[in-house]
């Protein structure tokens, strides 16, 4: 799944993604620290693993392992 950064708090370290159909979902700490960014930009693309609950596990940057 993939979605667009709609907001990033550093301080805190999440957010929300806008998905493609429209959707936003948030995501916190723990998924951006699997991650392995440092930093998030609004606007910028990225692939999501989630739960079957809409829970966010580990955000990436699409084309990127």
């Amino acid at each position: 799944m993939q979605g667009t950064i709609a907001t990033f708090d550093p301080g805190t370290r999440s957010g929300t993604l806008l998905l493609d159909d429209g959707s936003e979902l948030a995501f916190g700490a723990a998924a951006f620290g699997r991650s392995g960014l440092r930093l998030l930009r609004l606007g910028q693309r990225v692939s999501i693993e989630a739960q079957p609950d809409g829970v966010v596990n580990r955000l990436s940057i699409p084309g990127i392992a």
